[in-house]
């Protein structure tokens, strides 16, 4: 491992790592979007090269399909797949029912389809991530461009009625421009602050016109893998209500990935 990688990055590593130990041979693999995934993306790609694993990923975005590609891991559309052994994804926040807030990277709708077309979802995150209640990370919403103001105040008037404690919301940018997602929408993310009640927020928020998805993972994780900057590994599995301690030896992989340093 690189010597100059964060302890966030280590810690994100780490539990990729351990995470791509759940991926056997003849797998169907959904494979997620953001910093904690493509770390695991680049596990496989080298048990791909190194030990002569074959699956079948299905990326939740374009930038994924394209790391996978490039590392020799077999892509393949969700429709070919038709339904996946698990899927490894990061979260930007989860809580202990092993409730999600994602979408930072704007994947949120395909990383949410993919997940539920699998048997087990695998959360891979480092030790912050984990919260007492979800919602001091801004909850996105995809949104069709269309009329998407009037849904943005539409979701304001909403929330009013919601067990949250923030109502701002704010349209996603990149630059000057409004941020596009793989599917040409738009994201509206909505800084709750704290989310009392997850899972009716979902179901109402989805019921708005033009809301076409939310960032909330109610009842899809089954496993998170927590990883530490000193190579310690948590893996918490909800549906057996298990513990495991594990480490790896960061020095094994000294080189591994010695381009991203």
């Amino acid at each position: 491992m690189p010597a100059e990688l964060s302890p966030i990055e280590k810690a994100k590593f780490v539990s990729a790592k351990r995470a791509s130990d759940f991926v056997e041979t003849g797998m169907r693999v959904g494979l997620g979007t953001g910093s904690t995934a493509a770390w695991m993306v680049r596990c496989l790609g080298e048990r791909v090269k190194n030990d002569g694993l074959k699956i079948k990923g299905v990326p939740t975005s374009s930038r994924t399909a394209a790391l996978a590609q490039s590392l020799g891991i077999e892509v393949v559309t969700l429709d070919e797949a038709k339904w996946l052994d698990l899927t490894i994804d990061g979260a930007d926040e989860y809580d202990a029912d092993l409730s999600l807030i994602k979408g930072g990277g704007g994947a949120h709708l395909q990383e949410k389809v993919v997940a539920t077309a699998s048997d087990r979802m695998i959360v891979i995150a480092d030790a912050a991530k984990k919260v007492d209640t979800l919602g001091a990370f801004p909850l996105p919403l995809e949104v069709i461009p269309f009329g998407w103001q009037t849904t943005k105040t539409l979701v304001e008037e909403t929330l009013v009625g919601m067990d949250v404690l923030g109502r701002t919301t704010a349209l996603r940018m990149n630059g000057d421009a409004p941020f596009v997602t793989d599917e040409g929408n738009h994201i509206l993310d909505l800084h709750l602050e704290r989310i009392g009640n997850p899972r009716q927020l979902s179901l109402v928020m989805n019921q708005i016109p033009g809301v076409v998805e939310n960032g909330l993972f109610i009842d899809i994780c089954d496993v998170v893998v927590v990883g530490h900057g000193d190579g310690r590994v948590e893996v918490t599995d909800i549906s057996s209500g298990t513990v495991e301690h594990d480490s790896v030896d960061l020095m094994e992989h000294e080189n591994l990935f010695a381009d991203l340093g």
